[in-house]
């Protein structure tokens, strides 16, 4: 591997070639890359992106598991009071120009330095709002310890804001080794340096130092495997269509933020400080799966059909392999969150936080139906289609903020329970919203779901029939880790060998060269069943 500091702005920028000598771009469109060149590529930067997002996945659950028991359920309704309003803020730190960046079939020296620009200044103002909703902030919870803890976490928007075209350019290139890297590293200094705190005593405090350190930590390492300056700013770098572009998802964005936040403002305002740390514990830790899954392949996915946009055909063929494999990831893991939450709440988070159990059961089926029409975002933004995302989202968070509203007076569980609710009836009349005008139908939707859907059954049957002798057994570790085992070896052994998928799964380890085993060729090349 070559030195990234060194590597050239025009070798981490596909669609952009060589500079000439008057220093502007000559821009290329992505399309040209050849698809077998593409399908390695998409191939293992899925791979990599899947490892680095496992990894992810246990520090955080791990971090979350040490954090739970040196800290209190205050400690965490305190912080999240501070998220569940700044964090709409933290949506317009890109102001979406990295996917714009993304999704742009070329782009040049001034367009992208200009970016970067515009996405400072947006994290320093950011910043400053901050500073001005703190005192607003305390009085509305009425607790003054609030203040220096929002002043404090918008430092990380000028670090983010830093950040985005440096990490946009890595992901168009599709170096994704170097972001899962990047990524890992940030991630586990600051859970040091949170947990470090939080046995020093710091309390919330220990929250907010690992939030804020991780974006310092990503925006050095994202800067050093760059080794991009970026040069001034240009009035005239044509960035206005980037910039609607954007600005269409930012605004889709904040209105999804909002209906998925609000749950959170209410109980915090009527329920108080510890009913909002339980169902903020249950609700992250329930969310996590999808998030991190989702982030693995939709980083991945996002840029390879951005290159097809212009292929309806082939678009179908990648989008579909994609999703097929993210559900067949997904769906267990949701289901098994809901089934098993009172064993996996004892195991993760300990005895004090067992009233999480049935809010974490509640909310599995709305994980459940985010794993299955998220996706399709990567769809629409590659294709250009974010204006749609963003109706869908103004018809849906009422529904949603109604959903919550029914349920409050129940506490928790209540809103939980109105949650998913309203996300189950919803999943059908979105799916056939977002998908309208490409190739894919509602019957390739649930041929993706219903393998996994089948595997899924025969797991669970065979987990209720050893229920009751696991079930005496006392130490909750041991019980989940049976009732885990039995799932999900059932639900490999149905899926892999009885539906016979595992040729699937090995043409993709061909694809990404951790086998090397012959596949019969023909003239277009090898793995033909990549373009059907």
């Amino acid at each position: 591997m070559s030195n990234p500091i060194k590597t050239t702005e025009a070798a981490l920028v596909p669609g952009v070639s060589a500079l000439p000598d008057n220093g502007s771009m000559v821009e290329a469109p992505l399309t040209d890359v050849g698809h077998r060149d593409l399908k390695r590529r998409t191939a293992r930067g899925a791979f990599v992106s899947l490892v680095a997002q496992v990894a992810n996945f246990v520090l955080r659950t791990g971090s979350m598991m040490i954090l739970a028991r040196l800290l209190i359920p205050k400690d965490f309704g305190l912080v999240g009071m501070v998220t569940a309003a700044t964090g709409i803020l933290g949506l317009l730190k890109d102001a979406g120009l990295s996917a714009a960046s993304v999704q742009r079939a070329s782009i040049t020296r001034a367009q992208t330095s200009t970016l970067f620009w515009i996405n400072l200044t947006v994290g320093g103002l950011l910043a400053t709002f901050c500073v001005g909703l703190a005192p607003a902030l305390a009085a509305f919870y009425g607790d003054r310890r609030l203040f220096w803890v929002t002043v404090v976490s918008g430092t990380g928007f000028i670090l983010n804001g830093a950040a985005v075209q440096h990490q946009a350019m890595l992901q168009r290139a599709m170096r994704f080794g170097m972001i899962a890297t990047i990524n890992i590293i940030s991630l586990i200094l600051s859970i040091a340096i949170g947990v470090g705190m939080a046995i020093a005593g710091w309390r919330y405090w220990a929250l907010v130092a690992m939030a804020t350190s991780s974006p310092a930590i990503y925006m050095l390492g994202v800067w050093l495997a760059t080794g991009w300056i970026p040069g001034k700013p240009q009035r005239r770098s044509g960035i206005r269509s980037m910039l609607k572009y954007g600005g269409t998802l930012t605004l889709n964005s904040l209105i999804v933020y909002i209906a998925f936040n609000t749950d959170k403002v209410l109980l915090g305002r009527v329920c108080g400080a510890e009913a909002l740390g339980i169902y903020g514990r249950a609700y992250q830790l329930i969310n996590l799966p999808t998030d991190n899954l989702h982030s693995a392949i939709g980083a991945v996915a996002f840029p390879a059909l951005s290159r097809l946009q212009n292929n309806p055909a082939k678009l179908r063929s990648y989008f579909l392999k994609g999703y097929s494999l993210f559900l067949s990831l997904i769906m267990p893991v949701t289901l098994w969150c809901g089934f098993f939450a009172d064993d996996i709440i004892l195991v993760t988070l300990g005895p004090k936080w067992q009233e999480a159990a049935v809010i974490f059961r509640f909310l599995a089926p709305t994980a459940l139906v985010f794993g299955l029409v998220n996706p399709f975002s990567w769809l629409m933004m590659a294709t250009g289609r974010a204006r749609r995302l963003l109706h869908v989202a103004l018809v849906v968070s009422p529904v949603i903020i109604l959903g919550y509203s029914l349920g409050l007076r129940h506490g928790p569980q209540g809103v939980a329970m109105g949650f998913s609710v309203v996300m189950v009836l919803a999943f059908v009349p979105v799916i056939l919203w977002v998908k309208h005008g490409t190739l894919i139908t509602m019957a390739d939707v649930f041929r993706a779901a219903a393998k996994p859907g089948v595997a899924i059954a025969g797991g669970l049957v065979t987990a209720l029939v050893f229920a009751g002798q696991i079930g005496r057994i006392h130490q909750a570790f041991l019980r989940l880790l049976l009732e885990s085992s039995i799932f999900f070896g059932v639900y490999l052994v149905v899926l892999l060998a009885v539906l016979r998928q595992m040729v699937v799964y090995l043409d993709l380890l061909r694809e990404i060269g951790f086998l090397r085993i012959a596949a019969p060729r023909n003239q277009d090349g090898p793995h033909q069943h990549w373009d059907r």
